[in-house]
């Protein structure tokens, strides 16, 4: 199954058949069986017919619409979910705080071990960046994790731990797209653009995934719950935020896939954005990381990050529905 991102603005999507046509003015760009795709992401001014959105229903395609800029407006989803005691039981152990708080500690913990692992790595390679200070503060954050006895105080380690992280992300970003901290609305520089727009992406297929398994995205228990937050999808995009986002985003920097000249500014929101044919290759490069396979530590075979979103929501009904342990994602480089 594949994913399918769709950029060119004024495209209409249609349907013919068991197949879905893309075309602009008459010019047929894109055809393809619906039995391919798990997910279709549309830019910005793509239209879907309403025949294509039936199709897409009944062949349980998730479509999700995102602005230029990568911000996403909403998702389609069809009704696949009929898990109501998986439901069931997340509203009630959400409700408990002894439940929540050892479950959001697994999320952070990850959290920091995947940053922990990231700057350790550019370490390796670069042992006189001073990219030490920052892994010995991580290393004493961690540490505390255990003691910290509510989730507020937990989110204001993490808050901590990810100044911490960013300042020495900074030190890695050895290109002209540089980076002097983390701003999220609007990402003022190229870097913080990339993060923002990688985070928005791997967010929709968690919540999509999480829904199709039968949560409620937006029942989460580490984020607050707040009108529109799929705070359940936010949980689990802890472990993945690393690995699956900032580690792309230094190798489309450092080996200059992408450049200044591929940004442009976000009218709709502010800040920048990635102009058309950058997007492209942006697109490219996130599927070819998330589906890149490696030694899964756990099992002894191949894996991915793709399939470790699955992998990790499994676990996490397991231990919502039967108390089986929670281990958390955690990479090692």
């Amino acid at each position: 199954m594949a994913n399918l991102y769709l950029i060119e603005q004024g495209a209409v999507v249609r349907k013919a058949g068991d197949r879905l046509i893309v075309e602009k003015d008459d010019v047929e760009l894109l055809e393809i069986e619906c039995f391919k795709l798990d997910t279709i992401f549309l830019f910005g001014n793509v239209h879907v017919t309403t025949p294509a959105l039936t199709e897409l229903l009944d062949h349980g395609i998730e479509l999700a619409l995102l602005t230029l800029g990568g911000r996403l407006k909403g998702q389609l989803t069809p009704p696949k979910a009929k898990n109501v005691l998986l439901r069931m039981a997340q509203y009630q152990k959400s409700q408990d705080p002894a439940f929540a708080l050892p479950l959001a500690r697994a999320f952070v913990r990850a959290k920091v071990c995947n940053a922990q692992a990231l700057l350790a790595r550019q370490h390796r390679n670069y042992p006189d960046r001073g990219f030490v200070v920052y892994r010995e503060e991580l290393e004493r954050l961690k540490r505390s994790l255990d003691a910290v006895e509510t989730l507020d105080s937990l989110r204001g380690l993490e808050g901590t731990a990810a100044r911490q992280y960013f300042a020495g992300f900074a030190l890695a970003c050895r290109t002209e797209l540089t980076f002097d901290g983390r701003r999220r609305r609007p990402p003022t520089d190229p870097i913080n653009a990339l993060l923002s727009f990688g985070y928005t992406l791997v967010g929709a297929e968690l919540s999509s995934l999480l829904d199709a398994m039968g949560y409620d995205p937006y029942i989460g228990f580490y984020h607050q719950l707040d009108y529109g937050r799929p705070s359940l999808a936010l949980d689990l995009l802890e472990e993945f935020r690393v690995p699956a986002v900032d580690r792309l985003v230094l190798n489309l920097a450092n080996l200059r896939t992408l450049q200044v000249s591929d940004f442009v500014p976000d009218e709709e929101h502010g800040g920048l954005r990635l102009d058309r044919k950058a997007l492209g290759k942006f697109f490219r490069a996130y599927e070819a990381h998330l589906n890149k396979e490696f030694a899964d530590k756990t099992t002894g075979g191949a894996t991915s990050l793709r399939k470790a979103f699955r992998r990790q929501a499994e676990r996490l009904a397991a231990f919502v529905t039967r108390g089986e342990p929670y281990t958390p994602f955690v990479v090692e480089w």
